[in-house]
């Protein structure tokens, strides 16, 4: 479904074009999120030399993996929004945006 959004285009009528741009806004935002997770990790492993080998590398690992979830999540979020507006369903709701801030608060921490 993901790769196919002439599907997504057949279900359902079409809604007004200001809700599927804001719909896109906010999946634009997760991946600048997943992408600053993934540029985090990258920077773990680069500038932090001087922190044990295995602390960064499970590090610099654990913000790769947490970006790639977060870029996964946006896509099939913004899938399952567009549908149910198409089908004018409620939108989904979703909990992984508290995970991902408890995760982002508990790396700053």
């Amino acid at each position: 479904m993901w790769f196919a959004p002439a599907e997504v285009r057949d279900d359902g009528e079409t809604p007004d074009y200001r809700f599927s741009l804001a719909n896109e806004r906010t999946f634009l935002a997760w991946l600048r999120t997943a992408l600053a997770l993934i540029g985090g990790g990258f920077a773990v492993d680069q500038f932090l030399p001087d922190l044990r080998w295995g602390w960064r590398v499970g590090l610099a690992l654990a913000l790769l993996a947490a970006g790639a979830l977060c870029a996964l999540r946006a896509v099939n979020h913004w899938v399952r929004c567009e549908r149910a507006m198409r089908r004018g369903e409620d939108l989904p709701v979703s909990r992984f945006p508290a995970l991902l801030s408890v995760v982002v608060a508990g790396g700053a921490v």
